[in-house]
Order: C-alpha cells, then structure tokens, then sequence
C-alpha cells in the first residue's frame, strides 16, 4: 500500500522521504515513478505538495559504528 506524505516549507524530495520514511536519496527513483511530474516542480516542493511514496520502496539498512580507538 502506497501513503501519501506532504511536503512543508523548504522541503526537497530527498530530504521529505528521509524525515517521513527513513528513505535515503538512493531510494528516490521509485518515489518519481510514483509521482509523475513532480520533477517539475523544482529543486525545492511547493509547500503541501502531496508526494505518494510507493510500499515497494527499500528502508535504509542502518549499520553499526565501529570504534577503532577507546576513550
């Protein structure tokens, strides 16, 4: 199942699906197959911009931090 996030103030593409979805900017292709024009709208999203973030698209894998020296 798809949702629907909106943009706020300032929003860009990339930085609208990690604040709402964990989704990093590798992830973005499928998020403009979604949203058919929304390339178009600039770098920046208008304010309130509904953007349709598709199920299929891949969390981020979080990895650990190695520490290579102690405290």
């Amino acid at each position: 199942m798809a949702d629907v996030i909106r943009s706020q103030q300032g929003d860009t593409l990339d930085a609208l699906i990690w604040r709402e979805r964990g989704l990093a900017a590798a992830n973005i292709a499928p998020v403009l197959t979604a949203n058919p024009g929304v390339a178009g709208l600039g770098a920046v999203l208008p304010a309130g911009t509904a953007v349709t973030v598709p199920a299929t698209a891949p969390a981020v894998t979080v990895r650990d931090i190695i520490q290579l020296w102690s405290d």
